[in-house]
C-alpha cells in the first residue's frame, strides 16, 4: 500500500475494503475522512466498503478524534480493528519440547501450555497431540473452537511456506515433504469438532525473528535473530517481512562450514558444520565427554544458569565460533539489530559472539548495530506464529475473498 491518492488494486479496481482495513490496522488512516484523502475514494464509496467490514465484525468505531478545523465542529469518529472477533492458535516445536498458545489477533496470550513432544516420534503423532493441546487451551480460556480463524506452527527445520512442508530437515527425521498443514487442520477438527481452519507453518527462527521484531523493534528495517539450541538457525526480517530465500532455505547458518569443525560430523551427514561444534547439542556432547551430565541444549542452559564453570567456558568458545560466522552475516545484511536467542543465549555465549564479531566485521557494518538477547524468550515463536496467521488472513486480497465467503 503506497498511500497515494487514487491507489488502485488488482485488476485496476480502486482501493478495496481490504485495502481500507489495512490502512486502519496500520494506523495510517483511522477516520473516514483520512481514508478518503489517502485513497481518493468518494465519501459514499468509503462508507459502502467500511459497512462490509462492520458487518463482518472486523471493524468498530472508537472514541472521537481531535477537531482539526479552527472553526470547531464535531470530532471525527476513529475506526479500530476489532481484535475480539476471533482468536488464533499457535505452536512452537523444538526437538524434544513444544509450546502452544491461544492468542488474540493482536498477539496477547490468553492460554498457554508446554511439555514434552519428541519430533522423532513422527509428524502424525506429534501433530495429532497438538490437536489435543489446542482443544484444552480453548476450554481453559473459555473460547469456542468456531472462534479460531487460523493456526500457526513453528518448526526446527527449513520450510517451503507455499507448500506448508519441511524440506530435508536435518533434525526432523520422517518429516521431509510431509503434509503438515493438512494433518494439523485435521487434528484440530478431530479434537474440537469444528471445521478445519487455515494452517501456516514456518521455520522457528523465522517466526521468532518476526515476533521479536514486530513487538520490540518495529522501526528496525533489517533485523537478524540467531537461535542457538539443539541446532543453529537464523531468521531475517527486512522491511517488516520475513526473508526466506527462493524456497525457505535462508538463514540456515548452522550448516556453514567452519575450519574448527573439520572432523565433526553434523546431523545433516556432513563434516565441519557450525552446528556440529557450536550448538547447544554440541556443547552438551563436549560436557558429557568430560563427565558432566548433559544431553541437550536445555541441559546446558540449566548448567549455565547455575554458573557451571566448564559449561560457561564452552559456551563462550561456542559464541566465538558463531561470532566469526556472524561477522559475514552482518557485513552482508548490515542489520540494525542482531538478537541472540535459544538455550545458549546468556552472557558467556554473547560475550564470545561480541569478541569475534567486532574483531572480524568491518567497523562500518557494526557502527549502528545493537547486539541484544531475546525479549520474548520462549514465547517469541508463538507470538511470531500468531502474527503470521493474522497478517496472512487480513492481507487486502484475502480480506476480499473472506468477505465474499461470508456473503458481505
Amino acid at each position: 500500500m503506497t498511500g497515494r491518492p487514487g491507489r488502485t488494486g488488482r485488476g485496476g479496481s480502486q482501493a478495496s475494503a481490504g485495502d481500507l482495513l489495512e490502512l486502519v490496522r496500520s494506523g495510517r488512516a483511522t477516520t473516514r475522512g483520512a481514508l478518503q484523502q489517502v485513497t481518493g475514494l468518494s465519501r459514499a464509496t468509503v462508507g459502502q466498503r467500511l459497512e462490509r467490514l462492520f458487518r463482518a465484525g472486523w471493524l468498530r468505531e472508537g472514541a472521537g478524534g481531535p477537531v482539526d478545523s479552527p472553526l470547531g465542529g464535531r470530532p471525527s469518529i476513529t475506526l479500530e480493528f476489532d481484535d475480539e472477533h476471533a482468536v488464533v492458535l499457535a505452536a512452537d516445536l523444538d526437538t524434544r519440547h513444544a509450546r502452544a498458545a491461544l492468542l488474540t489477533l493482536t498477539g496477547e496470550i490468553l492460554a498457554e501450555r508446554s511439555g514434552t513432544l519428541v519430533v522423532e516420534d513422527g509428524p502424525d503423532a506429534v501433530l495429532g497431540a497438538l490437536g489435543g493441546w489446542f482443544a484444552g487451551l480453548l476450554e481453559q480460556a473459555g473460547h469456542r473452537a468456531e472462534e479460531v480463524c487460523g493456526i500457526g506452527l513453528a518448526v526446527p527445520g527449513p520450510v517451503d511456506t507455499d507448500a506448508g512442508r519441511v524440506v530435508q530437515p536435518p533434525i526432523m527425521p520422517g518429516w521431509d515433504g510431509y503434509d503438515i498443514t493438512g494433518r494439523l487442520a485435521r487434528a484440530f477438527t478431530e479434537h474440537t469438532g469444528a471445521a478445519p481452519v487455515p494452517v501456516l507453518v514456518d521455520n522457528d527462527a523465522n517466526l521468532m525473528a518476526y515476533g521479536e521484531q514486530r513487538t520490540g523493534f518495529p522501526d528496525c528495517s533489517a533485523f537478524v535473530l540467531v537461535k542457538v539450541s539443539t541446532g543453529i538457525g537464523a531468521g531475517v526480517v527486512v522491511d517488516g517481512s520475513v526473508f526466506r530465500g527462493v524456497d525457505g532455505g535462508a538463514g540456515d547458518i548452522g550448516h556453514i562450514r567452519v575450519p574448527e569443525g573439520a572432523e565433526a560430523l553434523c546431523r545433516c551427514g556432513s563434516y565441519g558444520c557450525l552446528a556440529a561444534v557450536a550448538s547447544g547439542g554440541a556443547v552438551a556432547r563436549r560436557l558429557a565427554e568430560r563427565g558432566v551430565p548433559a544431553a541437550s541444549g536445555s541441559d546446558v542452559r540449566e548448567l549455565l544458569a547455575a554458573g557451571h564453570p566448564e559449561a560457561t567456558g564452552l559456551a563462550r568458545e561456542a559464541g566465538r565460533l558463531v561470532g566469526e560466522v556472524l561477522a559475514t552475516v552482518v557485513t552482508l545484511l548490515n542489520p540494525g539489530v542482531l538478537m541472540i536467542a535459544g538455550d545458549l543465549a546468556g552472557t558467556p555465549f554473547v560475550t564470545g559472539v561480541r569478541e569475534l564479531l567486532y574483531q572480524r566485521a568491518l567497523p562500518r557494518s557494526t557502527a549502528r548495530l545493537e547486539v541484544v538477547t531475546s525479549r520474548l524468550g520462549e514465547r517469541a515463536g508463538l507470538v511470531g506464529a500468531g502474527a503470521l496467521v493474522v497478517e496472512h488472513l487480513y492481507a487486502p486480497e484475502r480480506v476480499e475473498e473472506r468477505l465474499r465467503a461470508l456473503g458481505v
